[in-house]
């Protein structure tokens, strides 16, 4: 009887931390890291019940559970070092936690409007940047790795009822684009992903609510991405053989949005 042939693991021995990643697309993504053979760092601000299910759940072993809010330049760079000390490195760094605060200027107080620029931007930019900025040092020291940043397509078509959403993101890519420029000579690949609407807890409300059908309806596909396609976009970005997108912004919004 022929011996069956064990399928190969994508990224098995990689070690990969995502922050947010213990619901929505985060959760997708580690989950589909921990199926091809990664050993994952899941990345939690407030729910450490989630965190500890989704990492509870994951296939293979080895994987931790590391706690940060994203605005704590301090608390970042514990959480990498736990991460590192951990696994002995981070060959991935994928940035996808971020938040969405409505704050539509003809409707808010000052007060208002300033917090929520800058819980944005201090959660959805600068928080990343400061953890790419942890996680690269240890890269350049083991001779490459991989980032993928998690933004928006609403970096590019606005977003009127939250605009430091859109701009964090904008933002974001901008950043990914330098660090492409920037890290290529030490073999660190960088690249983003600009989902449209996707079916995570934090668009549930919007598109349960009256227009919910007409933001299906902004797709030709009409509907919404889920969180597993984008997470097989990360996958397929973090590979080997793909370092020659380094620097690229792939839209995923379901040809909601398009760009020339």
């Amino acid at each position: 009887m022929e011996e069956r042939k064990k399928r190969v693991m994508r990224f098995a021995e990689r070690r990969v931390l995502v922050t947010g990643g213990s619901r929505g697309i985060g959760r997708a993504v580690v989950q589909m890291f921990a199926e091809e053979g990664a050993r994952v760092a899941v990345h939690y601000h407030q729910n450490r019940k989630a965190a500890e299910e989704t990492c509870g759940g994951l296939a293979g072993e080895g994987h931790l559970i590391v706690q940060a809010d994203l605005m704590d330049a301090d608390a970042i760079r514990a959480a990498v070092d736990t991460v590192i000390a951990g696994f002995g490195g981070v060959d991935i760094l994928v940035n996808n936690a971020g938040i969405f605060v409505e704050h539509p200027i003809a409707d808010v107080s000052f007060e208002e409007w300033e917090d929520g620029w800058n819980r944005t931007i201090g959660t959805n930019l600068i928080g990343p940047s400061i953890t790419s900025y942890w996680v690269v040092k240890q890269m350049i020291g083991q001779g490459g790795g991989c980032i993928i940043n998690i933004s928006s397509r609403g970096a590019f078509r606005g977003e009127p009822d939250a605009p430091a959403y859109g701009a964090s993101k904008a933002g974001l890519n901008a950043m990914g684009q330098s660090l492409a420029q920037a890290l290529a000579p030490h073999r660190i690949y960088v690249y983003t992903i600009a989902p449209g609407w996707i079916l995570t807890d934090m668009a549930a409300d919007f598109l349960a609510g009256p227009g919910g059908e007409d933001i299906r309806r902004q797709s030709p596909m009409e509907r919404v991405g889920t969180p597993e396609e984008i997470a097989r976009t990360v996958l397929f970005l973090a590979e080997d053989g793909t370092e020659f997108l380094t620097g690229c912004i792939v839209d995923a919004n379901g040809a909601s949005y398009l760009r020339t």
